[in-house]
């Protein structure tokens, strides 16, 4: 079997020139169904596509299309993008991660080329082999996918118990069962603060966190929806990231729970002196408002937060969306600021 399936990687930066990534993401994953109608989207930067098909309509194999695929993107969006060519999912995303950006790399396909294609590559390479899972298998010397591929079955099932051990080992050997589905972007909303000047101040992160968490919730609110599940991305100087996702414990449009969240994601990076450019809020996991479970709370404040808050909206929806901030969102004025 040859490869049918790519894997495309854009390396989206939400905050690295590109302001909010989504309508673009979205514009990618439509470009490459121009080339096959099979693309599942993978969001923040990638998708699978299935170009069976694509190969006898275009008369060019996988590897042509991968190419076809980078040029169209090139030319349409100015970006460059990495593409793995597979046999399946599995090995296409492989491919992709294997090397370098900005390429187009191709899995072997025979099953013997497959298995000695994987056998020096770590274990952290396949899906479900996480931090905790390596840390467990390297006591016992299995650190490379070869060593997977020799242990016996029941010797990792000791290890790992049954069904974990079974699917890892079905991995190691390049299957996949997986099939690419036809797949839209989910919908999300984001919100994007650049600073004019990388900025070290933790006080003026979050200052532009809380402004990020106020449109966001009122974007949320106006079109009635809640949100399951919140992404923080950090952009620093070098236009490195730091991308960190959280699931809310119940779907939420309201600012007051979104910033707590969204301070204890901040909080949890640590950051030390850090340069950064900007930071970019994420709602994902987007359902309607009355979907969302609300927990009662005996609270004063809360109830008091959510009448601010209505008030808040009425009168953006009134004067526009700059017509309300939140006191602490301000830039503070001192030596060296204006």
């Amino acid at each position: 079997m040859t490869g049918m399936i790519l894997y495309v990687h854009f390396g989206l930066r939400a905050v690295a020139g590109l302001g909010d990534p989504e309508p673009v993401y979205r514009r990618l994953v439509g470009l490459v169904g121009g080339v096959t109608p099979l693309v599942q989207a993978l969001p923040p930067d990638a998708l699978l596509a299935d170009v069976a098909g694509a190969r006898r309509y275009f008369d060019r194999d996988a590897r042509d299309l991968a190419a076809l695929v980078r040029m169209r993107v090139a030319a349409v969006h100015g970006i460059d993008c990495t593409v793995g060519v597979g046999p399946n999912p599995l090995l296409a995303r492989i491919a992709a991660q294997s090397g370098p950006p900005n390429a187009i790399r191709c899995a072997p396909a025979g099953p013997g080329e497959i298995v000695a294609y994987l056998a020096p590559l770590p274990v952290a390479v396949l899906p479900g082999a996480g931090p905790a899972t390596v840390r467990t298998l390297a006591p016992y010397g299995l650190v490379t996918v070869g060593d997977l591929q020799r242990v016996p079955a029941a010797t990792l099932q000791r290890i790992l118990g049954g069904p974990a051990a079974r699917r890892l080992q079905e991995y190691a050997r390049g299957a996949d069962q997986a099939r690419v589905v036809a797949a839209a972007p989910p919908e999300t909303v984001t919100v994007v603060r650049e600073f004019p000047r990388d900025e070290l101040d933790p006080v003026r992160h979050r200052q532009a966190l809380l402004g990020c968490v106020e449109e966001l919730g009122w974007k949320l609110r106006r079109e009635h929806r809640a949100a399951g599940a919140l992404v923080l991305t950090v952009g620093y100087a070098d236009r490195s990231s730091t991308v960190r996702t959280r699931a809310l414990r119940e779907p939420t449009a309201h600012s007051r729970a979104l910033a707590a969240e969204a301070d204890r994601m901040y909080g949890a990076l640590a950051l030390q002196r850090a340069r950064v450019r900007g930071i970019a809020l994420r709602a994902q996991d987007i359902a309607p408002e009355d979907r969302a479970a609300h927990q009662l709370t005996f609270d004063p404040s809360d109830d008091r937060a959510r009448r601010l808050e209505a008030a808040a909206d009425r009168a953006r929806a009134r004067f526009g969306p700059d017509a309300v901030h939140p006191a602490s969102s301000a830039p503070k004025t001192g030596p060296g600021r204006p």
